[in-house]
């Protein structure tokens, strides 16, 4: 049914190509009759929703099926966007598409079938080069329409008069190659009914992929003793160490690195009937990096009342250390007991503990996990055992391998078209179960095979990144967007749709987290070595995208995404024959030069959807982009092209534009579907007043009503005025504010209701930024920053911002102390304040900013104390303080932040490095901060020391 339906929409393509004379009414006709045939193609895809199959050969059927329909969606779009400039259909054409939308439920819905047999996988091959070639054909004749439209270097008029007859003739050889497919595609089903080939069919529903997916959130305890191999000997020699004849109490410490599978081995012993039966209580509790002892000995409290059926004490929470203390050494005192501290960081974590774990001579035991081999052989006071956790030998980690990949298979055999990859991964494990574990998992049918169609598409365009690499979520989610791969929502926008596709794939971990902003979303991801290989070698089985390294031929690859990764310039890039099949470039290079990206080489990337150059060192941008007509994504950042050429008017399809500029043409006024135009201009040091500058606009800039993002723009004229109408806006930049332009600002700013982010930047260091007491609440603003004098009147209005995430105050001046407006602030979570103050002290009160994660103190000149009072900056995990020379000391009560990870000084007086130095006065007050940097110059080099 399929087939026979696509059957029918190639041939009304060919109808419409053929016919010279086509009107607008006619076309209307055509559409209508496509209508139906694809509503009729959606309703099977939604009958065959619940069919899944099961071998390579169904997986490469449905491969191929997806592929054409995404392929027909995206021609039949082009087609008629194209089809409606040339015949003069009005702006009613886009409605359209919707239609043509049920084409990507057709794909969708046929993920959850699968192929068997070598028949299969041959006819699926061809389903899929047919598509190919049609969309190739297809795009090739708008291509050529788009050129005679936007006339190029002759005039329409002598077009119509010189070239009419080359394009009569054009669309004539474009209608017999589209009459050529069409045949070929009407024996596909014949053939397919000699031969046989077919589905089977079984059901799976949402309830078993739920399923899947609370499994991997389980812990090590929940895997079963038939998934661990290779450890029984080790089990055995902890469990006879914990049960032996010794009545002294032991410790036993278990070191590994990490995803050797140390927790689990103890859990395994942890878990044992025998191991419980033999102790009075027990206890398991993880310490971490970060811990709070006094958190962790009532853990402690807990898990040994939990294990006997006990209740908790009732007045647990309100307990100080301690009362924590001798509650645990008078409950403990006749009882052997077994406690685990897992993950330990830090030897002083059993220096505290230990006051509570009493020797009594009953045989109790504590073990220790830890991935620091100091902290296994250090001398607890008391016997001792260390185990060293060996990676697993190959045959061992083969056999997890297939146990975790292929438990559905038959005596859980790996399929022999995957053998050669599968060991080669399971290679790179080095012998660590977790890694061997999350690979199995991976390539188990319960993941990846089981993603919805545009997550799988996420996923796989993310191994077009190279190995480690940090990617920027903004970054992802746009290219996610312009690709096509995120849905529409009622209500929501494309970005956050796509922000949802990302953290489901994070919670899969198919990506790993690498940093999160200050609202807890991922803000850098990057995939895992593993993850990345395999998603490679299904991206390079269905032509879904290539990485080239310059270790093989161009001339070979035909996917339909490119990802050129070079160290080092080799010349230009030659081209080849499959160019044209390319829809996203993407290029990791810093040393690629302009001579590289020629006129000619890019004209042959004739319809790509995205051109990603970010960092990459060429100076001038090719006259050939302004040609890409397809083009939705255009990051130049990082370049060194300081213009954009008139023509970039051009690119009507445009959405997202990133780019280090001085001045935007007038062309960029005719891109009016742009959603996103970032132009952020770095001009110096943070600690200087002039550090961002914005990018001259046209005056009809406001032309641009997609707008979603408009980063930094510099003010001219009506410029403020005229912001007020981009109501999309919801992040927005302006530099070269003035005091006179308050009332303007103003009034656009409260027009802007959706807006989350804004920067205002005043045009010169003396100039008074127009921000007050009486400017409007800004209810949804999460991030803020005000670079330019401030007057004291504008305090009470930060007390407004309860949303507010980000606070950054630049060289505001302020004569009155910020804090007590801002302590109250309930979700701010990151303040940086340079030259904000100009007085001597800075007080953090008592329960205040009880959500701030980063502080950043810089540029005080007068500054000359500061004090933390305790409860103040409970969640505090980074404090810089840089260009501080008033300050006499470290701050007063920084021994309060018990979760302070970092403490980073620069350009500060030796009165207070010295003094927290190994012996120094000061030190216990800085002992519990793992991570002490300090920067300082030496031979004309910054350079840091660690003095934790």
């Amino acid at each position: 049914m399929a087939l026979s339906a696509t059957n029918f929409l190639i041939g009304k393509l060919v109808t419409i190509v053929q016919n010279e004379g086509t009107t607008i009414a006619s076309v209307r006709d055509e559409v209508d009759k496509i209508k139906l045939e694809l509503l009729s193609m959606k309703a099977f895809l939604e009958d065959a929703e619940a069919e899944e199959a099961q071998t390579e050969g169904q997986k490469v059927w449905v491969a191929s099926i997806r592929d054409l329909a995404y392929d027909v969606e995206d021609i039949i779009d082009e087609f008629m966007y194209h089809m409606s400039m040339i015949l003069g259909v009005t702006s009613n054409s886009p409605k359209i598409k919707p239609e043509f939308l049920s084409m990507k439920a057709f794909l969708e819905d046929a993920e959850a079938e699968k192929a068997q047999t070598e028949g299969q996988k041959v006819w699926v091959a061809s389903i899929r080069d047919l598509a190919y070639d049609v969309e190739d054909i297809i795009d090739e004749f708008m291509y050529h329409m788009y050129e005679k439209q936007s006339g190029g270097r002759i005039s329409r008029g002598l077009y119509k008069t010189i070239y009419a007859p080359n394009s009569l003739w054009f669309r004539r050889k474009i209608a017999k190659k589209l009459h050529k497919i069409t045949e070929t595609i009407k024996a596909i089903p014949e053939r397919n009914q000699r031969y046989g080939f077919g589905l089977a069919r079984r059901t799976s529903t949402t309830e078993d992929t739920y399923k899947w997916v609370q499994n991997q959130v389980k812990s090590s305890f929940l895997i079963t003793e038939d998934e661990l191999v290779g450890i029984e000997d080790k089990k055995q020699i902890l469990m006879g160490w914990q049960m032996d004849e010794e009545q002294h109490q032991t410790v036993i410490s278990v070191v590994g690195m990490g995803g050797s599978g140390k927790t689990t081995l103890v859990a395994k012993t942890y878990t044992n009937e025998r191991v419980k039966r033999h102790f009075n209580c027990y206890a398991w509790i993880t310490v971490s990096q970060i811990y709070v002892i006094a958190d962790l000995l009532r853990s402690l409290i807990k898990g040994i009342h939990k294990s006997r059926k006990e209740d908790i004490p009732a007045n647990l929470n309100a307990m100080s250390r301690t009362e924590l203390q001798d509650t645990l050494v008078n409950y403990l005192e006749s009882k052997r007991y077994l406690v685990v501290l897992d993950d330990m960081w830090d030897v002083k974590v059993w220096k505290e503990v230990r006051a509570s774990l009493l020797d009594k001579g009953l045989g109790s035991r504590i073990i220790i996990t830890t991935r620091k081999e100091d902290i296994a052989s250090s001398s607890f006071g008391v016997e001792s055992h260390v185990h060293h956790i060996q990676p697993l030998q190959k045959i061992d980690a083969w056999e997890l391998f297939r146990r975790k990949a292929f438990s559905a298979n038959h005596d859980k055999a790996c399929p022999p078209e995957l053998g050669l990859l599968a060991r080669e991964l399971v290679g790179k494990c080095e012998g660590l179960p977790l890694a061997v574990v999350a690979l199995g998992g991976l390539m188990s049918s319960k993941n990846f095979n089981d993603l919805p169609s545009q997550l799988k598409h996420c996923f796989l365009y993310c191994s077009l990144f190279p190995e480690d690499y940090l990617v920027q979520r903004k970054r992802l989610i746009r290219l996610w967007i312009a690709e096509g791969f995120v849905e529409h929502a009622k209500d929501v926008t494309p970005e956050e749709v796509a922000d949802g596709y990302l953290l489901e794939l994070c919670f899969r971990s198919m990506l790993q987290v690498v940093e999160r902003n200050e609202t807890g979303r991922p803000r850098q991801v990057k995939m895992h070595v593993l993850m990345r290989e395999l998603a490679l070698s299904t991206s390079e089985k269905e032509k879904f995208g290539h990485v080239h390294d310059k270790r093989e031929v161009m001339e070979d690859i035909s996917s339909r995404r490119l990802s050129i990764q070079m160290t080092s310039n080799e010349g230009e890039t030659k081209s080849w024959p499959g160019m044209s099949k390319i829809r996203s470039l993407l290029v990791f290079s810093n040393n690629m030069s302009s001579s590289c990206f020629s006129n000619a080489l890019l004209s042959r990337f004739k319809l790509l959807r995205s051109l990603d150059l970010e960092g990459v060192q060429i100076d001038k941008l090719p006259d050939a982009v302004v040609y890409l007509f397809n083009l939705r994504y255009l990051n130049l950042r990082g370049s060194l092209i300081k213009e954009l050429p008139e023509a970039i008017g051009c690119l009507q399809n445009l959405q997202f534009l990133n780019i280090k500029i001085e001045a935007l043409p007038q062309g960029i006024t005719k891109l009016l579907n742009l959603r996103h135009l970032i132009m952020y201009r770095y001009t110096g040091q943070f600690l200087d007043f002039k550090f961002l500058s914005g990018t001259i606009a046209p005056s009809n800039i406001c032309k641009l009503q997609k707008l979603q993002c408009l980063m930094t723009i510099e003010s001219e004229k009506d410029t403020i005025r005229l912001i007020g109408s981009l109501t999309q806006l919801m992040s927005a930049g302006i530099s070269n504010v003035k005091e006179k332009d308050e009332t303007d600002l103003w009034l656009s700013i409260n027009k802007l209701t959706l807006l989350q982010n804004l920067e205002l930047l005043a045009c010169n260091e003396e100039e008074i930024l127009p921000v007050n007491a009486k400017c409007p609440p800004l209810p949804h603003l999460r991030k803020l920053l005000l670079s330019g004098r401030l007057q004291n009147v504008v305090l009470p209005w930060f007390s407004s911002l309860h949303s507010l995430t980000t606070l950054q105050l630049h060289w505001s001046r302020l004569e009155q102390d910020l804090l007590p407006h801002i302590e109250a602030l309930p979700s701010l979570t990151n303040i940086t304040l340079s030259n904000a103050y100009v007085g001597q002290q800075l007080c953090f009160r008592r329960r205040g900013f009880v959500k701030l994660e980063m502080l950043e103190l810089l540029n005080f000149a007068s500054l000359k104390k500061i004090t933390i009072e305790e409860g103040a900056m409970p969640n505090l995990r980074f404090l810089a303080l840089q260009n501080c020379m008033g300050l006499k000391s470290v701050p007063l009560g920084v021994e309060n932040l018990s979760n302070l990870q970092t403490l980073g000084l620069r350009i500060v007086p030796t009165e207070i490095i010295n003094p927290i130095r190994k012996r120094g006065v000061d030190r216990s007050k800085v002992q519990h901060i793992p991570e002490i940097r300090h920067y300082f110059q030496q031979s004309s080099k910054l350079v840091y020391e660690n003095l934790a």
